[in-house]
């Protein structure tokens, strides 16, 4: 599941292939873009801000994109046959002459003036993997609504820019906290944001997230994906249940052991 660590090293990614090197192709197979081309233009960086892709190019553009659920990008050499999915899947194609970039299941992608960047992620909080990472300002933010379950403040990017359904779970439990304490109630909201970012800062460069400091696979995680399973702390079966408002509902796994709390 993308979130912040995930996006910060697809964009990692797309920067070693791409930055400093003219696109010879480009296929955009979004509607509003399908006569759109690129070639030619040198890109000229690649950033992520929070789950937001940002890809430059000379001449003051940015193709921005985003993942959300499922969308991915994924680096070819050239002849490499694609792997991503199914061609019909693919929503963008950017090429030079050493990879090509391949674009799948992308729910947004558009483009813009660079110095419009704003339009698309102005919105957003401080982003955790970010140069502009601000403590006090996330803290800030979070508790501007401190009626608000903790689980549902932790996923609104206009906090705090990174954190998805994985690292909602995981913090809660790890700061044995119910999903559904309202934010203003957590004791130490300071710690919950220092502890957000040790944790992304310790997964942006691995390839399986690890919130345990176990490597087994089954392990890596103290309750995200753990339904019915054993609390690795107390034993306690995990829980497993939709949280937020009607439709716009997210997964939340907890222990009701350890999180004591509304809806233990």
């Amino acid at each position: 599941m993308p979130e912040g660590d995930t996006v910060w090293r697809t964009a990692q990614r797309l920067h070693q292939a791409l930055a400093d090197r003219p696109l010879t192709g480009c296929d955009l197979r979004v509607p509003r873009l399908a006569t759109v081309d690129l070639a030619g233009r040198r890109v000229t960086d690649v950033t992520a801000r929070g789950k937001h892709l940002l890809t430059r190019l000379e001449g003051g553009l940015t193709l921005h994109s985003h993942l959300r659920m499922d969308g991915s990008w994924q680096i070819y050499a050239p002849g490499e046959r694609w792997r991503g999915g199914p061609l019909h899947q693919v929503r963008a194609v950017l090429s030079t002459a050493d990879h090509t970039a391949v674009g799948y299941r992308l729910p947004v992608l558009e483009l813009l003036r660079t110095s419009d960047e704003d339009r698309a992620v102005g919105h957003l909080g401080p982003d955790l993997l970010g140069p502009g990472w601000d403590p006090p300002e996330a803290v800030r933010r979070l508790l501007a609504d401190p009626a608000r379950p903790v689980g549902e403040a932790l996923l609104d990017q206009r906090n705090l820019a990174g954190i998805g359904n994985v690292y909602k779970s995981e913090l809660c439990f790890l700061l044995r906290v119910s999903p559904w304490l309202p934010i203003g109630q957590v004791p130490s909201p300071e710690r919950l944001v220092a502890l957000a970012k040790r944790l992304l800062e310790a997964n942006k460069t691995r390839p399986a997230r690890v919130t345990t400091a176990e490597p087994r696979a089954d392990r890596r995680l103290w309750v995200y994906g753990r339904a019915g399973k054993p609390c690795l702390r107390c034993g306690t079966p995990v829980r497993l249940v939709d949280q937020g408002r009607a439709g716009q509902e997210r997964t939340t796994y907890w222990c009701p052991a350890c999180q004591p709390g509304p809806t233990d």
